[in-house]
């Protein structure tokens, strides 16, 4: 067995910890920001392919104590780098975090490592210098309470990026991100879904994705792919079995909108993309089908009303630190009320930077969650305003979501 460590957005661990269950692995332990786990070798790249809401997944090297550069020098010479790295791999110690430990200069830290690494494959391979002519493998080393881990990353790009989004836009949400709100809220395929902000389009390509069963890593190469230990065969293997599971025989509602239309063709360009690469793992197994678009469309969230008496408002609106000021940002908040009023059976779930964004908005959420993505603090607002399912919540016949006004059709 392996141990693994996935990363997540601060505040997502438990979240993070349920997907790695439901693949099958066992959970070892979390911290702020990562979960380890136990897999077998097939998780090293089931993992990158499967996770939605992990940003990068690591296989642990070594794990011992230091309290020393001595011994933090003899801990990772003592591991078998020649069984994990190429003769002609670029080593880089990306990074390294400490706490509550005796060694705390994590550029000491990262040069000790580095060596070690070197000096260890040099003599495993009677080489006085390596050539670093290949790919480039990256390490992480965390240092906690003296203990030492030194992680080898196997997703390469962050798993945020799936390959579908050509064009985020200025302020775009991470896919990592969507999925989190997506299971926060305990959405499920069954219920209608509306993004207002949609900007490009994420949060709705997410949901579909979830929704289909789709693995989102369909569309992207991993670091593991450029790694000796990495077997292709069994790779395929898995990306068949995964495509096997995409369901095309359910029926959803998911929508968005915006007021910009260049936001709209983004979103639609990008789901087409993702549409398309949902299209080409299922054709990898011989069948022709596909998957629906999410339905966009150009309006502004004040001319929008529910289709449907219940269902999922979830959106990423403008923070007033890149789109808007934040006199703007305050009242666009307060204008949001309307889709308090205008969709009165619906579930509200809104992610921003703001702490005051209830106090704009004039309702008290249910819940608030904080989420740390990269250097961003966030506030997930969630209030739950559930009815009684009704029967049929079929749209009407050429028509997927209703606008309030007349704006343009889907």
């Amino acid at each position: 067995m392996n141990t693994l460590v996935a990363l997540c957005a601060v505040g997502a661990e438990k979240i993070l910890g349920n997907e790695i269950k439901h693949l099958g692995y066992k959970l070892i332990s979390n911290a702020p920001g990562r979960v380890s786990f136990l897999g077998d070798d097939d998780a090293l790249f089931k993992a990158n392919l499967c996770l939605r809401t992990a940003d990068r997944v690591y296989l642990q090297i070594a794990e011992y104590n230091a309290f020393d550069f001595d011994s933090l020098y003899d801990g990772a010479f003592a591991a078998d780098w020649q069984d994990f790295l190429k003769k002609d791999s670029r080593i880089v110690v990306d990074k390294v975090r400490t706490h509550k430990s005796k060694l705390n200069s994590e550029h000491s830290i990262q040069g000790i490592i580095h060596k070690a690494i070197y000096s260890k494959l040099g003599e495993k391979w009677n080489m006085v210098t390596l050539p670093e002519t290949g790919e480039q493998s990256d390490i992480r080393v965390y240092v906690d309470d003296n203990r030492v881990y030194i992680l080898l990353d196997l997703s390469g790009l962050p798993l945020h990026k799936r390959g579908y989004r050509t064009d985020g836009g200025i302020a775009p949400l991470r896919e990592t991100t969507a999925a989190v709100l997506l299971q926060e809220m305990l959405w499920r395929r069954k219920t209608p879904l509306h993004d207002p902000f949609c900007g490009s389009g994420t949060i709705p390509i997410e949901a579909t994705l979830y929704a289909f069963n789709v693995a989102p890593g369909f569309g992207r190469r991993f670091a593991i792919e450029n790694l000796p230990f990495f077997n292709a065969s069994r790779a395929e293997e898995i990306k068949k079995e995964e495509a096997a599971k995409i369901r095309t025989d359910v029926e959803v509602r998911i929508t968005g909108s915006d007021i910009d239309p260049k936001a709209v063709e983004r979103s639609k360009q990008n789901a087409e993309y993702a549409c398309v690469m949902t299209g080409r793992a299922l054709k990898s197994i011989g069948i022709s089908a596909h998957i629906p678009r999410p339905d966009f469309v150009q309006s502004d969230f004040a001319n929008l009303a529910a289709p449907y008496e219940s269902g999922l408002l979830l959106c990423n609106p403008p923070y007033g630190e890149r789109l808007l000021t934040e006199e703007e940002t305050n009242q666009l908040y307060k204008n949001m009320d309307s889709l308090w009023t205008d969709f009165p059976g619906w579930d509200i779930g809104v992610i921003t930077s703001s702490e005051v964004f209830q106090e704009n908005f004039g309702h008290n959420a249910n819940s608030i969650k904080n989420f740390k993505a990269g250097n961003l603090d966030t506030c997930f607002y969630m209030y739950n305003r559930k009815t009684e399912e009704p029967k049929s919540q079929k749209p009407a016949k050429n028509q997927k979501f209703y606008p309030k006004k007349k704006v343009e059709k889907f």
